[in-house]
């Protein structure tokens, strides 16, 4: 299996009753996908008895995803990071701004023994915080530059942290990557 691209960012306010079934607010789209990384952090303990290893554990601890996008929309922006946006599109940021939590997916596209695979990756619980901002001023060569977005991916209190799915159609990946944010019924996302 070869990743070979990646597409369809989608992200959703997200709810958490107390058992840690999460509810979300409908698919948004931040931006454009231009990368995504994932690093996850796992506990890890051992026991040894009897001058061997005994027992050991490796379990998720929690993780940061840093997700790069073609444009750095405000009202996208103020959502993820918790900023007010007046009407008229003005972002104002507060040192008492609270980033909500989001669920956060993206769609991988694979080839598998010569046929495209799409693969379905989504954090359920993630928090992102306010991205450093770097700008340059265009020279002889033009290029271009992006924003990334970092967040913190933790588990559900359930203990669920990610799901995964590959489809064999791009739409059919997009669907249910939409399906597992979909607004609960009789409201607007």
């Amino acid at each position: 299996m070869a990743k070979i691209g990646l597409t369809n960012f989608r992200y959703s306010m997200l709810t958490e009753a107390a058992d840690g079934t999460p509810s979300y607010d409908g698919a948004k789209t931040p931006g454009k996908a231009v990368s995504c990384n994932v690093e996850i952090s796992n506990n890890s303990a051992t026991l040894y008895a009897d001058d061997t290893l005994a027992e050991s554990d490796t379990s998720f601890q929690s993780g940061t995803v840093t997700m790069g996008i073609d444009e750095d929309d405000l009202a996208t922006m103020a959502a993820l990071l918790g900023h007010t946006i007046t009407e008229e599109g003005i972002m104002t940021r507060n040192a008492n701004d609270t980033a909500p939590y989001v669920g956060l997916g993206r769609v991988v596209t694979k080839m598998v023994s010569g046929v495209y695979k799409y693969k379905v990756e989504f954090l359920y619980k993630v928090k992102f915080s306010e991205p450093s901002a770097e700008n340059t001023t265009k020279g002889e060569s033009l290029e271009f530059a992006t924003t990334e977005i970092e967040g913190t991916v933790a588990a559900l209190a359930n203990g669920n942290w990610s799901v995964a799915q590959t489809f064999d159609t791009k739409q059919a990946a997009i669907t249910y990557l939409e399906s597992l944010m979909e607004a609960p019924t009789g409201t607007n996302g």
